[in-house]
């Protein structure tokens, strides 16, 4: 974790340095300022020599000058090392997400990767702040405090050195007990973050439902569990300070009772006993310091290994050594093809799938809900890799590929679709960053969306809102196919992707593929038989497995699943959604 993490100060070292350098030179200079006042005390208070007083306190108020310098130094650093620090693993986060295949992401929520990008980055960025400062601040100058009191009376320097070995043992007691809690409670910030991310996401079907109450105590709860955990957290801290100032006082007092007695007997001068009591608060304050940065570092382990853990994470996709960078054509096979999500699991998603599609056909799948239709489609872009057997596209397996080449070539309108912020060019040049607004408008057309485009009064300016709130379900669709049409696919792939048009436009959006991109080979995923019909071939999608190939006759003949899928939408009953159900 520590290795990861501190690939991430790159870029800030000479801040890293300077921190803990100045921090060192403000510790020493504090060290040296009670020595002195010892000795204007004893040499020229107590002497009447002010020459003497006079020189010292020059001296006294270099040093403090000095030390307020380093002070403002070390803390202008340490906010440049942390902030950096911080910006760099968020950086580093997100391009290795970005990095990602769909198996890495099904591991991790959206609000768990939001809330390590977040809450955990804040935590790592002030616990290596005040490493830098406090971390080295306070042992230097507990240590060089130490030394001095022994320099000074040694007897009552064993005050503050049991003093010191008591507070650090009771310390670690107590940041044992605190470690667990920090570690469950960004796991339910996960869950507050969840909350708060599908509320918001999925506000209008909420308020359609009049469900406002029911998400308030879901929120509630979450809120509570967090609230919980940092209060039983705070509850084993609180001890802390009654016992860091019942030491203190204690020790004071020790020290004010013995030291008297010292100077009573000529052992040890009133400004040496003064210098002690200063070195005393010195001391007890720095292991509060120590014991505030071992609360914070013990937060910030659990979020550094939440960390580090979204870092370290490589994706189980790679390019090949070799990879080959043209795909040939938009041919498919299936060869022996079985695929799990999860290696472990006891049954295949995908089982003993064995195609062949020529480059240019229109291929037709349709099935119920489950029956691994998606799946099957996301093998050919290599979302996923296939757990048994081999996916070919162009001749060739998709692991031979460059899998940005792969994907150039192979366009997938997924079920989902989704838009960004921008206006509708901005988005459709997702496809194609390059393409001008003739081929913009030219895929539109394709796609069956210039004429709502041309409708709205910015036309292809006009701003699209955040997932895409301010267009229809149908025109989001078409949009989508649009964008994926002007990467000029050698395979597109449309997943359910004209479930929210009418037939009408669905037909006019085939007719248009059919006489624009007859060279493509197309796969329409459909629930509907009127947008697969007119397909080359048509795969009968059931429970993981190909029932059934062949065109809309064969198959109304031939496969008694398709024909009871006819019949059902023909009839006007409803379109199909499971086996032998409706």
């Amino acid at each position: 974790m520590i290795k990861t993490l501190a690939k991430n100060i790159k870029g800030f070292v000479k801040e890293s340095v300077l921190t803990p350098f100045f921090m060192i030179l403000e510790v020493v200079v504090e060290t040296i300022i009670p020595f002195l006042m010892s000795s204007m005390i004893d040499d020229g208070i107590n002497k009447g020599d002010m020459q003497h007083i006079l020189i010292t306190g020059g001296y006294m108020g270099a040093l403090a000058l000095t030390g307020l310098f380093a002070g403002m130094m070390g803390g202008i650093y340490g906010a440049k090392a942390s902030a950096g620090f911080a910006r760099n693993l968020r950086r580093s986060m997100f391009a290795n997400i970005q990095s990602f295949s769909f198996a890495n992401i099904d591991r991790y929520s959206t609000a768990g990767l939001v809330t390590r990008m977040t809450t955990d980055v804040t935590n790592l960025q002030n616990a290596y702040q005040m490493l830098l400062r406090m971390c080295f601040r306070a042992p230097v100058s507990l240590i060089c405090a130490m030394t001095m009191t022994f320099i000074i009376n040694a007897r009552l320097a064993c005050i503050y050195f049991i003093a010191t070995i008591l507070l650090s043992v009771v310390l670690a007691f107590i940041m044992k007990a605190t470690y667990k809690y920090f570690s469950q409670v960004f796991e339910k910030y996960d869950e507050l973050n969840a909350s708060v991310q599908e509320n918001v996401t999925s506000i209008r079907v909420v308020k359609a439902f009049v469900r406002e109450k029911h998400e308030v105590g879901k929120f509630r709860k979450a809120a509570d569990n967090v609230y919980r955990l940092f209060v039983k957290a705070e509850n084993a801290m609180v001890t802390v300070s009654p016992i860091m100032m019942v030491t203190s006082y204690a020790s004071i007092i020790l020290v004010s009772w013995f030291g008297a007695n010292m100077i009573v007997s000529s052992e040890l001068t009133t400004g040496e006993l003064t210098s002690m009591l200063t070195y005393c608060m010195n001391i007890l304050m720095n292991l509060l310091m120590v014991a505030m940065v071992f609360v914070m570092l013990t937060m910030s382990i659990a979020s550094g290994k939440r960390v580090a853990g979204v870092l370290n994470e490589k994706s189980t996709l790679a390019n090949p050594e070799n990879p080959v960078y043209e795909v040939k054509d938009g041919s498919i096979e299936f060869d022996n093809v079985s695929f799990s999500y999860n290696t472990k699991a006891e049954k295949p998603i995908l089982n003993d799938i064995n195609l062949k599609i020529k480059s240019g056909e229109t291929i037709g799948i349709i099935g119920g809900t489950g029956s691994s239709k998606t799946s099957l489609v996301n093998l050919i872009a290599r979302l996923y890799d296939v757990t048994e057997g081999s996916v070919k596209v162009g001749g060739k397996d998709v692991r031979d590929y460059d899998i940005e080449t792969l994907r150039d070539k192979v366009s997938v309108v997924l079920q989902s679709n989704v838009l960004f912020s921008g206006t509708i060019l901005d988005n459709l040049r997702w496809g194609n960053e390059n393409a001008t607004e003739e081929e913009c408008v030219n895929a539109c057309k394709l796609a069956c969306a210039d004429a709502f485009i041309e409708s709205f009064p910015d036309k292809y300016n006009t701003k699209i809102e955040q997932g895409g709130t301010n267009v229809s379900g149908g025109q989001k669709q078409r949009l989508c196919i649009a964008r994926a049409l002007l990467k000029n696919p050698k395979i597109l792939i449309l997943d359910d992707s004209t479930s929210a048009v009418d037939t009408a436009t669905d037909a006019s959006i085939r007719k248009a593929f059919s006489e624009n991109i007859p060279d493509t080979t197309k796969l329409i995923i459909s629930q509907r038989v009127s947008s697969v019909s007119h397909a080359d071939k048509i795969i009968v999608m059931d429970d993981g497995e190909i029932s059934a190939v062949g065109t809309h006759e064969e198959l109304i003949k031939n496969s008694p699943i398709y024909n009871e899928i006819y019949v059902a939408q023909t009839s006007g009953n409803g379109d199909f959604d499971a086996k032998g159900e409706l």
